[in-house]
């Protein structure tokens, strides 16, 4: 197990992390949260042995190997393929499959000692197998597909990639080695949605012990069974994810704080039947008794509370045009060769809260900058809705900004009629706060003009926002603040985030990019996960029908050439009974979903038309405004349901098919 007795560790005259006393143990999967700055990196940094702490003890066990997958890469040269890289992920098994090649090639020259050799080459392949060695480019080649990258990449050198894709490779290489202890330090940060639901059911079946420093709500409920808070200097364990954490951290505060009024009441009474008696005689001894009773009373300490930050308040944007943009067949390029997306189109609509997901390099990106105007299409058609005010955040956005104004003059420039308290409130929200709201751009961080660009957009009235990535560099609050005030925003947005908790939060529809292709699911991001997995299952289904099928026909083929003449009348009416009854379950499920969505879609057809009736008849007290609403939910609902039942009766067709060509196969 990990243990930290009485550890401090101060940088300069600042203590960071003062006191902690905590134990991981083995196969724990632990969480670490807390404000940017207070403290979880370093403890990672000492549990590796980067850092020392300046007072205290750190036992590991010296048995666990560990691995460590920072928020960064430092500038390193590999002159070798990303796949080597990768599957060399534990030296020791290098070195004894080395050893291995070294004693085979001995073999064919030493004929003397022949015997010896074998023996000794017989029992290092034993150790390489028994450790893994052989599963290691199988394994490396799973996780790096897991993770993004393209097959025809693996053997592309790993010093042609970018810093994203070197943390995702170092991400990988550590998963291939299976540590005894992982720590993960913000490992999502350069991942898209696909790669995070994919690391996240990797990790679920990771057997050692788990310490993960995210701001991804989503990832640390899904994998964190205790959480450490790092908060002030102070470390304190909690028992259950993050979400139980929130819960029993508020329950902790509000019992101390209730315990800590109780005992200043009790004091304040004393202090008064002191002061008021204390030099009567007849009241003396009482005094004293009262005086002994505060000396006993013991203050209680209230932690300090989960930092909030201030609450963001968009400004109300003028109304737009009903359609907010419309692609239609277009097509882009960068080089005029390879197309990022060819004849795509979509269409936005005033109120949608759309989220582009699927992996990197399928133009979720490239998407929104062709929106914004940044960039024109190659071919098709872009039309911006009437009244359309754009708001476009990117991640280099940032280099825009003055870097000779301070951080309020930036904000104060972009918004002349909002209050200074409004300002500060935004820039609190942000991680800026108090004085340090006078710093110049210049000094701030490549994380702090990012989220200072991203306040300063957010000050304009613009109806329709596209933010790229908006909770990069914001801690679980920021991001939690920004959340709520993009899910009480009136205008229309577009976003891309690799943050799930925030997509599921305020997305009402997602668009899925993949190869050549988008599909619209209208619906939030649990509707799109639902539809994904429905797909999977099918086309699972269908495969395994099809085997069968094939399996089953082989069968019937062997037994009609042995038998010279195929099977009598009474078994093939048996033999048709059971492959019926083998698809019976399946046709009544599908048969069921076909006529449950079919009764949906006449239910919802005759609400509209009696909206419409409603509408045209126009009769005083009408509420117009709500009819048009129900009418819009109606329309969307209705091709939910036409998607469900179009799932259906194909999977029907299938089934059904599937049976026919087994019926068939007896004749």
């Amino acid at each position: 197990m990990i243990q930290f007795s009485s550890v401090v560790k101060a940088f300069g005259t600042q203590a960071v992390i003062n006191d902690a006393t905590f134990t991981v143990h083995d196969g724990e999967r632990v969480g670490l949260v807390g404000p940017n700055g207070a403290g979880k990196s370093t403890l990672f940094e000492m549990l590796s042995g980067n850092l020392s702490p300046d007072k205290g003890e750190i036992t590991i066990p010296s048995s666990h190997r560990l691995g460590y997958v920072h928020q960064q890469i430092y500038d390193v040269e590999h002159h070798v393929s990303l796949l080597e890289y990768t599957e060399n992920a534990r030296p020791e098994l290098a070195e004894l499959h080395d050893r291995i090649e070294r004693l085979e090639h001995q073999l064919q020259t030493d004929v003397t000692n022949r015997e010896r050799l074998l023996k000794q080459l017989g029992a290092m392949q034993t150790e390489y197998e028994h450790q893994g060695g052989y599963e290691l480019k199988n394994k490396a080649e799973t996780i790096l597909s897991g993770l993004g990258f393209q097959v025809s990449r693996f053997q592309d050198a790993f010093n042609t990639f970018s810093g994203g894709w070197k943390i995702r490779a170092e991400l990988a290489r550590n998963l291939v080695a299976e540590p005894d202890i992982l720590l993960l330090d913000e490992p999502t940060n350069y991942l898209d949605v696909p790669a995070v639901e994919w690391l996240k059911d990797f990790l679920k079946n990771f057997a050692g012990t788990l310490l993960l420093i995210s701001h991804d709500r989503y990832l640390l409920n899904s994998l964190t069974q205790v959480t450490l808070e790092v908060m002030g200097g102070v470390v304190t364990r909690y028992q259950g994810n993050y979400s139980q954490y929130v819960h029993d951290r508020q329950a902790r505060y509000d019992q101390l704080l209730a315990q800590k009024r109780n005992i200043d009441h009790r004091r304040d009474q004393l202090e008064r039947f002191v002061e008021r008696f204390r030099y009567k005689a007849t009241k003396a001894a009482q005094a004293q008794s009262r005086i002994k009773m505060l000396d006993k009373l013991e203050d209680v300490e209230i932690p300090q509370i989960t930092v909030k930050a201030p609450k963001i308040t968009l400004p109300v944007p003028p109304r737009s045009g009903q359609d907010v943009v419309r692609m239609e067949n277009g097509t882009f390029s960068y080089n005029g060769r390879d197309n990022i997306f060819q004849n795509l189109s979509l269409q936005i609509e005033r109120g949608d809260k759309a989220a582009f997901v699927g992996l990197n390099g399928m133009g979720k990106t490239t998407l929104l900058r062709i929106i914004a105007g940044l960039m024109p299409l190659n071919a098709g058609k872009l039309t911006i809705g009437h009244g359309v005010t754009i708001g476009y955040q990117s991640q280099d956005y940032s280099e825009t900004m003055d870097p000779n104004k301070t951080i309020y003059e930036t904000v104060r420039a972009a918004s002349a009629d909002r209050t200074e308290n409004e300002l500060r409130n935004m820039l609190g929200g942000f991680g800026f706060s108090g004085d340090a709201i006078e710093k110049p751009v210049s000094v701030l961080s490549g994380g702090e003009k990012v989220r200072l660009a991203l306040a300063r957009l957010l000050l304009r009235p613009n109806n329709f926002l596209l933010l790229d990535e908006p909770t990069t560099h914001l801690d679980i609050y920021a991001r939690e603040s920004l959340e709520e005030a993009l899910k009480n925003y009136q205008g229309t947005l577009c976003l891309v985030s690799h943050d799930i908790t925030f997509v599921r939060n305020l997305a009402n529809t997602i668009f899925a990019l993949t190869p050549g292709a988008i599909t619209r699911y209208y619906g939030n991001y649990d509707y799109y996960c639902e539809k994904l997995a429905e797909q999977k299952a099918r086309a699972a289904a269908t495969a395994e029908a099809k085997s069968a099928s094939a399996a089953t026909s082989a069968a019937s083929s062997s037994a009609s050439t042995s038998s010279g003449g195929g099977l009598s009348l009474k078994d093939r009416k048996r033999e048709e009974a059971n492959i019926r009854n083998s698809f019976s379950r399946d046709r009544k499920k599908w048969a069921a979903a076909v006529e449950k969505q079919e009764s949906i879609i006449a239910a919802l057809e005759a609400e509209q038309k009696a909206i419409y009736k409603d509408l045209t008849a126009a009769k005083p007290g009408t509420d117009f405004a709500a009819l048009n609403k129900r009418s819009a939910e109606i329309d969307k609902e209705l091709i939910n349901a036409s998607w469900a039942w179009e799932d259906a009766s194909k999977a029907l067709e299938d089934v059904e098919r599937q049976l026919a060509e087994k019926l068939q196969a007896l004749k």
